[in-house]
């Protein structure tokens, strides 16, 4: 059955609880029985979304999650993306493929940094957002500052849905403008599903502090106007509904879900290279890798390329032309996620998030098609400049060529980028973060069984460059050699000793085109 199609990212500053908002997620949905806790590592129970060794470890998102499931006559397609800065290129591939985020904020401390750039990002491709605003079990702000606080710093209007019933020990539930009713909920029951009580705001006054209950009375006269949400401003996202909560105790997360299916919009249009629009009832089936990932399952070293469907339906088997490679793939078998879970799938449709088994032959930014169409690309699969490196080389010189093997599936991820020097052979490592020079020295270890030695290098970013005479190019890479790399994509590079460097070089180098965000 093809039912209503819900794509969302949800987004976060680290800690804001985002992890465990999708636990409860899949929770409330039916997807899992008994949640997953983030912070209780020792537990026996870790979060779904956070499958690979070192997010348990560490207790923080690497890598972006992808979790399918039904829930109130909509299939939702959840993508969990990392909360760290380092991690932030994944991030930013992932919303290229959602239809709307939700926005978690933390009720102890308010907008932070990472949610302003995130907002920016979404701001930028016109994706509607949802507001969670979550802990308010704890010694939380007060719930109309943070709603001023979200409209001063992140240039948004809001409109609440629900509005909490106490706050931090005194939290109790929460009220349903709309429906002009109040979620009571249990505490003390974080890891199973529980369906609140629902109650009439008159019923509290007796079972509720004196004060907690006139403080409720006056936050709901000056927020509460009895208007149905603007949806054409959320469309736009102009205005984001809000939502209250605690995601560790379940308060609040099945309003979440009824939200998306109320507001959160369906699949949207896609926009080709050359400005073509793609709509989702195109019958040509028409898709997009926005993420690579590797050795998912150990026993088979496989890699899986996450792909949006943006028109058409795809079908078992189905046999699909690859756009990069001018090939045709034969009978293929896509599947479908719960995170590291996967299932195979009979049918697929837009808005949907599938993986194609493969083995290095697809990339991000790969398109593929129904029929031969050999100009199908679409619009921004970021990479961006990289701004830490360094020097790799195994501790046993015979494994080299595993080596060579991990830095270029790892790379084509997108985790880290891997740089060849043209002089030298030097093996390179670029990140926009060190913790994923971490991630990259675990992996390599653990999945490769290649351990390394890392080193400093003098360099401080790396553009990529082109030009419009294969002369010029030719020139500029001779005279500056000793600088130039190529990437995993075998395209020059030029690596900079100082942002200085740089500078003094693109003003000399006028036909060089110096590029520092690359589309894949």
């Amino acid at each position: 059955m093809n039912l209503q199609r819900r794509t969302f990212a949800i987004i976060s500053h680290p800690d804001a609880g985002k992890t465990t908002i999708t636990e409860k997620l899949l929770l409330f949905s039916g997807a899992i029985e008994i949640a997953g806790s983030v912070k209780g590592r020792k537990a026996s129970q870790s979060a779904r979304s956070d499958w690979m060794e070192m997010e348990k470890q560490r207790g923080i998102s690497i890598t972006t999650s992808v979790m399918q499931f039904e829930f109130n006559g909509c299939l939702f397609n959840l993508l969990d993306t990392p909360g760290h800065a380092d991690f932030s290129e994944d991030t930013y591939r992932t919303l290229t493929a959602v239809d709307s985020a939700l926005m978690v904020i933390d009720a102890v401390k308010g907008v932070e940094e990472r949610t302003k750039k995130l907002m920016a990002i979404c701001r930028s491709r016109n994706i509607p957002v949802i507001t969670f605003i979550n802990k308010l079990d704890r010694g939380a702000k007060d719930p109309l500052a943070l709603i001023d606080e979200i409209e001063r710093e992140l240039n948004l209007i809001c409109q609440p849905i629900t509005w909490p019933i106490g706050m931090g020990r005194d939290f109790k539930g929460v009220y349903h403008l709309l429906n002009k009713k109040c979620m009571i909920y249990e505490s003390g029951k974080n890891f199973l599903k529980q369906n609140p009580t629902e109650t009439e705001l008159d019923s509290l006054k007796n079972q509720l502090d004196p004060y907690i209950y006139s403080s409720l009375l006056e936050e709901l006269s000056l927020i509460d106007n009895g208007e149905a949400l603007d949806q054409q401003r959320y469309n736009a996202g102009a205005l984001t509904p809000v939502y209250f909560g605690s995601a560790l105790n379940n308060f609040g997360i099945k309003e979440i879900l009824n939200g998306f299916v109320s507001y959160a919009p369906g699949p949207l249009p896609r926009y080709t290279k050359d400005n073509q629009i793609v709509n989702p009832d195109d019958p040509e089936l028409k898709v997009f890798v926005f993420k690579i990932q590797a050795n998912m399952d150990l026993q088979h070293r496989d890699r899986v390329a996450f792909c949006r469907i943006c028109s058409g339906t795809y079908k078992r088997g189905q046999k699909i032309y690859h756009v990069e490679s001018g090939k045709f793939l034969q009978n293929t078998q896509a599947l479908t996620f719960l995170a590291q879970d996967r299932s195979h799938i009979e049918e697929a449709y837009p808005g949907d998030i599938i993986g194609l088994i493969n083995h290095g032959s697809i990339a991000i930014g790969d398109t593929f098609c129904e029929k031969k169409n050999s100009s199908l690309k679409f619009k921004g699969i970021p990479r961006f400049a990289p701004e830490i490196f360094k020097a790799v080389r195994p501790i046993d010189p015979l494994k080299a060529k595993q080596l060579n093997n991990g830095l270029t599936q790892l790379s084509q991820e997108g985790a880290t980028q891997y740089f060849k020097k043209m002089i030298g052979n030097e093996l390179i490592l670029g990140a926009v973060g060190m913790l994923q020079f971490d991630v990259v020295a675990h992996r390599l270890e653990t999945e490769y069984q290649v351990p390394c030695l890392y080193t400093s290098c003098p360099y401080v970013i790396a553009y990529w460059i082109s030009a419009d005479n294969k002369n010029d190019l030719e020139a500029f890479i001779a005279h500056y050699q000793s600088q130039i790399a190529l990437d995993s994509h075998n395209e020059p590079v030029f690596l900079a000793t100082s942002r200085v460097q740089l500078q003094l070089v693109m003003e000399r180098s006028k036909n060089i085109k110096f590029l520092s965000i690359q589309d894949s």
